[in-house]
């Protein structure tokens, strides 16, 4: 009966569209299209999740499994195209919180938006038939060739210098094509991706030129300008119909635009230009310089506090009455043992119910104990996380730019630390946000935890304070928590205003600023977080600030997704490469390698070359589970470990600057926050390290650092691509390395062209020689590892 019931009510919400046709009415939105943003799709503008409008409400064939959180939203987050959930879980503009559902396979979703601009969400079965693509069946478009990564169609191939002249080429292999006109556009973009387009920069109609059955037709143009441009191709056929060559629709991991790039994909001419998915080519400043030192490093990467106890004088214990024992206006959590989980609230756990006031003790007397360690393991760099004083454990809330947390230890110790580090031939790398600070700092001083002066002493406005012009204030607001801005609305992260004079004096301007200050200290570099959240020209002189002081210092962004725009040589050098990390992970648990190099290649075509071998390659971060939880870990641990072995042999042999994030090398899991900032299991303190998977994470770091091709050698395009197997070719003048992977729980044995004529390739981990003929090697590839063959006359 209720199978009955369940199909009788699938039929009626199929039905709707149809039985109610008489009263079909115009879209409410207009031309906008309504997308599903939220934690299925990183709050992307899908074309996946785009809604179609039909007759009178809103569909979206959605396929996900278990509880989710999201908004309804246009791809700008337009106010008045911006649905999040309201009292009753019901869609409504402006409304702050998000919508939830919970779902467990297909399902459609039916949107209706009232006369009076009230929304309503329906769930039901999947019923819908969206509207399909009009084929295309002209064979003069569909024979159109262009690929971004082939010389014949375009030429010099990657992100070039200004100034740099380029010639682009199409052609197809049948009678039709009258003419061809070259798009070039300007993109702006600013923001974590929210507010991005394109304007117009010129048209350049292609000269023709005979290509058997077909035409070809090709343009020249010259980049004088630094940016980030987009380009396409607009065709026209004899019988007057237009197509839109352009980018493919590859998703690029966390970014909003489409397309990796490479071969082109065609489409009927859209009314909407927005609809164009435009190629990039990176126009950078001829004098753009990276550090040369950051295309040899291997990042150790740690979050303070859970990394080694070294001074257990200095730990924040709850009543102690010392700065580092209080957090906001109440007592800091202990744990009882090293190894303990970190608490979350409402888990269970019996935590209190706020979050990240939890402590174990690592300090920086913990890390100069460790370096030995740290450089046993391959590494020489040390990338931390906050360590400036702040309540909380991750330092995020800076309460003092200037003085290491009491909880770390003293501005000595770090001075200490970069010293001790410096013999060993490992460089320190800061981090901190410039973009807030914490609710609980004498620069705000919310809770009245320190002396009066600052912007918002005890919850009240404070406009003498010299730290007023540093926040915008709205005091008509009666909530005192609503008077100021929290970053992405968490009160406690109070949002500075980047434009203030005063602020950026004290954060780089001033001969004692923040930056120099601890670049004085001894730091080699800085990693900025949230940068997206900064105005362009605030990095901008940043920069100047960080080379006027230190010339080889190495400036690293947080982004997580296509980062073309910091790499002009105005603003970074290098970001926390993401696009890595998920393109890497997910080849490694068993997913088409493919997909992992269609990623992988935008970059390197993106990116200019020596901001491409300096990007911070990551596996695990403070803010995404670990690669063994991504692998499984809960579900066959052994296994979990050998696709981190997989992941870590690719990280090692690709361009770039491999980064581990501390206890991944033993084994350490944890899934999202706080589980993946657990302690490091040391044995002393009764933790259980695989000293046998740290084996293996030094024998490649070890390979890493012998094999200069590994480094500095020229990435070339993928040898081979298939769903379990990648082969990658490197060459660094005469010498020649080829990496290739596995992520089949079976050998798999490829045949692939090489740039060698004839020769012998040798095993660079002592497996047996690979000989070359005519251009052709025949290679097995062991299940879930790799080989690295090594060519050098």
């Amino acid at each position: 009966m209720r199978r009955d019931l369940l199909a009788l009510g699938a039929a009626l919400f199929a039905l709707v569209p149809a039985a109610q046709a008489a009263s079909c009415q115009p879209a409410p939105l207009g031309d906008a299209t309504l997308y599903l943003r939220g934690s299925l799709n990183n709050w992307a503008a899908q074309d996946e999740q785009a809604f179609e409008y039909r007759c009178n409400a809103y569909f979206l064939n959605l396929k996900a499994s278990g509880p989710q959180e999201f908004k309804l939203a246009d791809e700008d987050w337009t106010p008045a195209l911006t649905f999040g959930g309201n009292a009753k879980g019901q869609p409504a503009r402006g409304a702050g919180g998000n919508l939830q559902r919970s779902f467990q396979g297909e399902h459609t979703l039916r949107l209706t938006i009232a006369a009076d601009g009230s929304a309503t969400l329906t769930v039901g079965p999947k019923t819908f038939k969206p509207t399909p693509p009009r084929p295309i069946t002209d064979r003069a478009a569909l024979t159109v060739h262009f690929s971004s990564r082939v010389e014949e169609y375009k030429r010099p191939f990657g992100a070039q210098p200004a100034g740099t002249e380029i010639s682009f080429s199409i052609g197809n292999d049948a009678p039709g094509l009258k003419s061809a006109t070259l798009v070039i556009e300007r993109r702006r973009m600013s923001g974590n991706q929210e507010r991005l387009a394109y304007e117009p920069l010129t048209r350049i109609a292609m000269t023709p030129r005979s290509r058997g059955l077909g035409v070809g037709f090709t343009a020249r143009h010259r980049f004088a300008d630094t940016g980030v441009y987009g380009y396409w191709f607009e065709l026209e056929m004899y019988d007057g119909s237009r197509y839109a060559l352009q980018n493919n629709t590859d998703t690029v991991y966390w970014t909003r635009e489409k397309g990796s790039m490479g071969h082109a994909s065609i489409e009927r001419l859209p009314a909407s230009t927005q609809r164009i998915r435009r190629y990039r080519q990176t126009i950078y400043a001829p004098d753009f310089k990276v550090p040369d030192w950051a295309r040899d490093i291997v990042y150790y990467y740690v979050f303070p506090e859970r990394f080694r106890n070294g001074d257990k004088s200095n730990d924040p214990r709850p009543g102690g009455g010392r700065p580092q024992d209080r957090y906001q206006d109440r007592d800091v959590e202990r744990h009882a043992t090293w190894n303990e989980k970190p608490f979350k609230p409402g888990t269970g756990d019996g935590s209190d119910a706020l979050f990240n006031n939890d402590f174990f003790g690592g300090d920086l007397q913990g890390l100069i104990d460790k370096l030995d360690y740290i450089k046993s393991v391959g590494a020489n760099a040390l990338y931390l996380t906050p360590v400036f004083r702040a309540p909380s454990n991750h330092k995020y809330d800076a309460a003092d730019y200037k003085q290491i947390d009491p909880a770390f230890g003293t501005n000595d110790d770090f001075v200490r630390l970069c010293a001790e580090a410096a013999k060993r031939g490992i460089r320190v790398i800061p981090d901190t946000s410039l973009n807030h600070v914490g609710a609980d700092s004498p620069y705000f001083n919310r809770f009245g935890n320190f002396p009066a002066g600052g912007a918002f002493d005890n919850g009240k406005i404070n406009p003498t304070s010299p730290y007023a012009s540093w926040f915008k204030f709205k005091p008509d607001e009666k909530d005192p928590a609503k008077q100021y801005q929290g970053w992405v609305g968490v009160a406690d992260l109070p949002e500075i205003d980047k434009s203030s004079p005063a602020f950026r004096a004290y954060a780089y301007r001033d001969k004692d600023s923040v930056t120099n200050l601890w670049l004085d200290r001894g730091a080699a570099g800085w990693r900025m977080d949230v940068a997206p959240w900064v105005p362009d020209d605030f990095w901008r002189e940043w920069r100047q600030a960080v080379k006027a002081k230190k010339p080889d210092a190495l400036t690293v962004a947080e982004t997580w997704f296509d980062s073309s725009k910091y790499f002009l040589g105005d603003m970074f050098d290098s970001t926390m490469n993401y696009i890595f990390r998920n393109a890497v992970l997910d080849y490694a648990a068993g997913k088409s390698g493919r997909t992992m190099a269609a990623n992988l290649e935008l970059m390197r075509e993106a990116y200019p070359p020596q901001a491409f071998s300096a990007l911070m390659n990551l596996l695990s971060t403070h803010d995404q589970p670990r690669a063994l939880h991504h692998f499984g870990e809960d579900r066959d641990r052994a296994q979990a470990k050998q696709r981190l072995r997989l992941a870590v042999f690719f990280q090692m042999t690709y361009p770039g600057s491999p980064t581990i994030y501390y206890g991944d090398e033993v084994g350490l899991g944890g899934g999202d926050d706080p589980f993946n900032r657990a302690p490091y299991p040391w044995a002393d303190e009764g933790g259980q390290p695989d000293e046998a998977l740290l084996a293996d994470f030094r024998r490649l770091t070890k390979l890493r650092h012998e094999l200069p091709v590994l480094r500095h050698g020229t990435l070339q395009a993928p040898l081979h691509v298939d769903e379990q197997v990648v082969v990658l070719a490197r060459q660094d003048g005469t010498t020649w390395a080829l990496t290739a992977t596995n992520n089949s729980n079976t050998a798999r044995t490829v045949r692939f062209f090489v740039p060698l004529d004839n020769g012998t390739l040798r095993d660079a981990l002592g497996g047996s020689d690979v000989t070359v003929k005519n251009h052709e090697v025949q290679l097995t590839v062991p299940p879930l590892f790799g080989r690295v063959l090594v060519h050098a006359p």
